[in-house]
């Protein structure tokens, strides 16, 4: 398949349809890797890396209650 470099604004863009993106499982926004070798550009779609600040900062700071947890049966590996 062959693309061809527009201009968009002040820099140069390479549009991709979106069957490509869906075959990559991109969307729009979604970041690329990019290396250049030999001539060659290799784009990789970027795997979220996510830091555990940033999860614990979007919880809700009064977290849900079960009550009773504390006196429910094992069901599974979380008693050693």
């Amino acid at each position: 398949m062959k693309l061809s470099i527009q201009k968009w604004g002040n820099s140069a863009a390479l549009r991709l349809p979106v069957g490509m993106l869906s075959a990559l499982g991109a969307k729009v926004g979604d970041a690329f890797e990019v290396d250049l070798s030999a001539g060659q550009v290799l784009l990789r779609v970027a795997k979220p890396r996510y830091k555990l600040a940033d999860l614990l900062a979007e919880m809700p700071e009064q977290l849900p209650r079960v009550e009773g947890w504390d006196a429910m049966t094992a069901v599974g590996l979380e008693v050693m």
